[in-house]
């Protein structure tokens, strides 16, 4: 495994180099403003996506691999992924997901893993080169016909590309062979009728990203890049003005995590204007632990830490320091859920990593007196399939002080 931008050397700089916010804050304060609602929502890919590298790695390290074997067993696990990701049918989940967002109406929406998968014939000589194009499921037109469906008029303001990778597919016994190509990206959705506006945005690759060279392919064979980025929105809402930021941090390593958290901080962080910011930030506030047999050396927690300690940002499901005294604020568990998200009821919630955040220009706190989890509590699940809307759940906040 190689980890892109995360040498030992200068990892050690990154993880200890001290936290730059850059900018100053505006002289004159914001007039009083109402209040505005955000919504994080992961959509779920559909599939494991680390079935296929695994078993590739697991076959290059056989004593009789070839080429031709490590390929093979690529290809059937992608075939078994993309399988799962026609029985995790988004078409009927996307109808659960535009339930709730139709329910709370959110301002502005931070959605994750927006897939577009496509396909295209077998290439076997070009193993991983992203060119397939026909489009078997495009996440985020399906998302948005359903929600034009039930009158609500949102529109994409910033759509961030983020892995873009692909593999032969075919079954184990070599049925339906074709090349599967996953484009994963990261979207902000604006309320058409809220009377929003967009001034600015910005959208960037992190530097630190997970990477895989499979061993024993034909040089020339691309490296399989699970890039992930940042991107960012300055929003008017009548008098006032604040900026919106997206992201979903490394879930395989708290460390890229750590260092993808530090680079958002520095660069998408407002310097004169409050900041929003919502994320899958895959980091656990009550989770300690450190993944030793990866190299981490960061527990999971790290990257919340960061966030809401030198980083400046309240924790906004947290912010009346009374949890238990507002309405629906439990521990706000988001995410445990098995790959065919068809679990009985209630579902394995067993972690807490889908988050809003707010800090104000000079670093000052933002408030709260609304929040939500969405497509968790009561049976969210769709009658006909049994299917969730996602193996997370989604997160609704109302913020003030912006």
């Amino acid at each position: 495994m190689k980890r892109q931008g995360l040498a030992l050397g200068c990892a050690i700089g990154l993880l200890l180099a001290p936290l730059a916010v850059t900018g100053t804050a505006d002289a004159t304060p914001n007039p009083p403003a109402k209040p505005v609602t955000v919504m994080t929502r992961n959509l779920y890919l559909g599939g494991d996506i680390n079935r296929p590298v695994e078993a590739a790695l697991r076959a290059a390290a056989q004593p009789d691999a070839t080429p031709e074997k490590i390929v093979g067993a690529l290809a059937v696990a992608t075939h078994v992924t993309r399988t799962i990701v026609d029985q995790t049918n988004f078409n009927v989940r996307s109808n659960l997901l535009a339930d709730e967002i139709s329910t709370t109406e959110p301002d502005l929406i931070g959605l994750q893993e927006v897939a577009l998968w496509r396909s295209g014939p077998p290439q076997p000589t070009q193993v991983g080169v992203p060119n397939a194009t026909h489009v078997d499921y495009d996440f985020l037109a399906i998302l948005l016909g359903d929600l034009a469906e039930r009158g609500e008029q949102y529109v994409a303001v910033s759509v961030g590309n983020r892995a873009d990778v692909e593999s032969l597919s075919f079954s184990a016994t070599g049925a339906n062979p074709r090349d599967v190509r996953l484009t994963m990206r990261d979207v902000i959705l604006m309320h058409v009728e809220d009377g929003l506006s967009v001034t600015g945005k910005g959208d960037k690759i992190y530097d630190a990203n997970l990477s895989f060279d499979l061993p024993g392919l034909p040089e020339g064979t691309p490296t399989i890049d699970f890039d992930r980025g940042y991107q960012w929105v300055d929003v008017r809402a009548g008098a006032q003005r604040f900026r919106f930021v997206n992201t979903h941090l490394e879930a395989f390593s708290s460390d890229l995590a750590y260092a993808q958290a530090r680079q958002l901080l520095a660069e998408a962080t407002s310097p004169n204007r409050s900041t929003v910011f919502v994320c899958d930030c895959n980091s656990d506030p009550a989770n300690n632990s450190i993944k030793v047999n990866i190299g981490d050396t960061l527990p999971h927690n790290a990257p919340y830490r960061l966030i809401t300690g030198a980083g400046g940002y309240t924790d906004l499901w947290k912010a009346s320091g009374r949890p238990a005294d507002l309405p629906g604020f439990d521990a706000g568990d988001t995410s445990g859920l098995n790959e065919l998200v068809n679990e009985p009821l209630p579902g394995s919630w067993t972690h807490r990593i889908d988050m809003v955040f707010g800090r104000t220009a000079g670093g000052g706190p933002l408030s709260t007196d609304r929040g939500q989890v969405t497509g968790r509590d009561g049976d969210p699940r769709d009658p006909a399939t049994g299917l969730w809307p996602s193996d997370h759940a989604g997160v609704v906040m109302r913020v003030r002080g912006l």
